[in-house]
């Protein structure tokens, strides 16, 4: 008999290969709070005062995953202040029908009917004499609908979005989107954003402050979360009161793109102070000369994109992680590396990690275009919420661009994907050719920076740039595709040479046509066009709707399994049959077959 196990056995894979899920952070805010306390976090009064004053009936509430718990009371409270607002006063509509009719005001002063003018008699119901008739109003009242409130859980994509797939799903004519956003501007649907009101050590932040700031000199702008920037006027006053002379504030605005992601700086009086953009002929303050102060953990997003705008970054942790001064130039590296990767990638995949933010669409076009311009292919995808599996069912894509919001087309913990995940403004970096690779250590990784399309060549400028390209051509003996003619390109990583980075591009080289007139030395001499000529390798390509497809190539050459049946090439043709039909409780054998029952 076997010993004594000492541990338990191994009856599936190893514990490296199970599935990782996601711990959701836990908060003080989310453990049972009084109706006064949960009124005054999600800001149940002003969230109601909006939709009374926008007039909207259907309510669609976006929870991020951790406050879900206060889900249920949080649309008690909010139907119960709807509920004490003033109805709005009913509106009418007027809606023309071709089925219905009435008759209208005669336009002639003597059309009349019975001794009345043509208005009296339509408002008697008793028509005209000219028979003019007009559209019926038709009257409706939106204040006799009562308010619909929904829950829109387990968004599509991210949660710092806006899931107006979700909305749609309830029609909603409002979303209130609650916790962290990114701000992105929506392409459908109005939005009314509550951040939430965290509270805060006031203490312990004053006195890591001034710990890590103890100049009373130092240029320092205060910054926080969103969920904790109620706490940035009283620090900024209390910090003045100590001796601090130089601090600036930052206040929430819709503008991604600003030199502080929707922030904008403001001085102790609350008056906005203009920011440089960093160029040597902006004016305006230098956030180079500024540090910054910031409460609470912010993404990882914002963390790289102000790491090369201000002087230094300081996070005052909220939780239980101990605050340090912050620096991005490790991960800046890695996101560097990881652009590299790509330069020599031939298949390039567009993730859509948004339906929302008002130019995916344009920014899809823009990318695609660059992708195509560079000679490579371009496939996209839509994938909903992103994991290594989804993405390793396609092979034969060699990188990656996600499309999303600033926050969230970085990807930070892509060590498990297969392939390199990248942003667009990274992408363009990889793009670019190694002479014009320049990085200033600037990055960003929303669509928001994308370029727009290049408006295409005019027809005329396409003749001619055609014609001088034949007249090249034939000028020229020794013909050589622009692929021969490319310099060498090698992977970064390995130092391999590589060929197919380009696959687009693999165009065969074509032999010349013309027939040179035969000389009175040489009358025999064979034609130009009998010459032996190099068939290049991009003529074997697989092709779909005459485009060449380097993914149906990679399906021809380099999939082992192509689907069922394939063993049964050479198998003779048999008759066609009518199977099995009907439903499960009882199948038919044929068309008039007997019928078997399942018990």
């Amino acid at each position: 008999m076997a010993g004594e196990l000492n541990a338990a056995p191994v009856l599936s894979t190893p514990e490296d290969h199970l599935f990782e899920y996601a711990v959701v952070p836990t908060d003080d805010t989310t453990k049972t709070k009084s109706d006064d306390e949960l009124s005054d976090i999600y800001e149940i009064s002003r969230t109601a005062k909006d939709i009374g004053e926008g007039g909207w009936r259907r309510i669609g509430l976006q929870f991020p995953d951790h406050m879900l718990c206060d889900s249920p009371r949080v649309v008690q409270l909010l139907e119960k202040e709807l509920a004490s607002l003033p109805q709005p006063t009913a509106t009418t509509t007027t809606s023309t029908t071709d089925s219905q009719s009435t008759p209208t005001a005669c336009p002639e002063p003597t059309a009349t009917h019975n001794g009345q003018c043509g208005r009296d008699a339509q408002q008697n119901g008793t028509g005209c004499g000219c028979a003019k008739q007009a559209p019926v109003p038709v009257v409706t009242s939106q204040s006799n609908k009562a308010r619909r409130v929904y829950v829109l859980a387990d968004t599509s994509y991210s949660a710092c979005c806006v899931d107006e797939i979700a909305a749609e799903h309830v029609n909603a004519d409002v979303v209130v989107h609650y916790g962290r956003s990114c701000l992105s501007p929506t392409s459908r649907l109005p939005v009314i954003y509550v951040f939430t009101k965290h509270t805060l050590d006031r203490d312990a932040a004053l006195a890591d402050f001034e710990k890590e700031y103890p100049d009373k000199e130092a240029k320092v702008v205060l910054m926080a979360d969103v969920t904790y920037q109620v706490h940035v006027q009283s620090l900024l006053s209390e910090l003045q009161i100590r001796g601090y002379a130089n601090l600036l504030a930052t206040e929430i605005v819709h503008n991604p793109m600003g030199r502080i992601p929707n922030r904008k700086v403001v001085d102790a009086e609350g008056k906005e102070v203009k920011i440089s953009n960093g160029s040597e002929t902006s004016t305006g303050l230098n956030l180079r000369d500024y540090s910054i102060f910031h409460v609470s953990q912010p993404p990882t997003a914002l963390l790289l994109a102000l790491c090369s705008r201000v002087k230094n970054l300081y996070i005052f942790q909220t939780s239980s992680d101990s605050s340090s001064l912050y620096s991005a130039q490790r991960l800046l590296g890695r996101r560097y590396a990881r652009l590299l990767s790509l330069t020599t990638a031939g298949i390039i995949g567009i993730l859509v990690n948004t339906l929302s933010v008002s130019n995916y669409l344009s920014s899809i076009d823009s990318i695609r275009k660059q992708i195509a311009a560079a000679g490579k292919k371009s496939y996209t995808m839509v994938v909903g919420k992103l994991n290594p599996a989804k993405l390793a069912n396609f092979a034969e894509i060699d990188g990656w661009v996600v499309v999303g919001c600033w926050e969230s087309s970085l990807i930070e913990d892509d060590a498990g994907f297969y392939k390199p995940v990248i942003t667009p403004f990274e992408l363009e970096l990889a793009l670019a050719s190694d002479d014009e690779r320049i990085w200033t250590g600037e990055w960003w990784g929303g669509i928001e920076a994308v370029k727009p399309p290049v408006e295409e060549k005019t027809s005329e400028d396409t003749e001619n740039n055609q014609t001088a390209n034949n007249e090249q051509a034939a000028g020229d003996g020794d013909f050589d595709s622009e692929e021969e003619s490319a310099p060498p390109e090698f992977d970064w990583g390995t130092g391999k040479l590589v060929s197919h980075s380009r696959p687009m591009r693999m165009t065969a080289s074509k032999p010349k046509s013309e027939k040179k007139e035969s000389s009175p030395d040489k009358p025999d001499a064979p034609p130009r066009s009998s010459a032996l000529t190099l068939r290049s390798k991009a003529q074997e390509l697989a092709s779909v709707n005459g485009v060449v497809s380097p993914g149906a190539e990679y399906l021809r050459t380099q999939r082992t399994w192509v689907g069922l049946g394939t063993d049964f090439d050479d198998e003779a043709s048999m008759t066609i049959e009518e199977g099995r039909g009907g439903v499960a409780r009882g199948y038919t054998v044929g068309g008039e077959g007997e019928k078997h029952l399942i018990g």
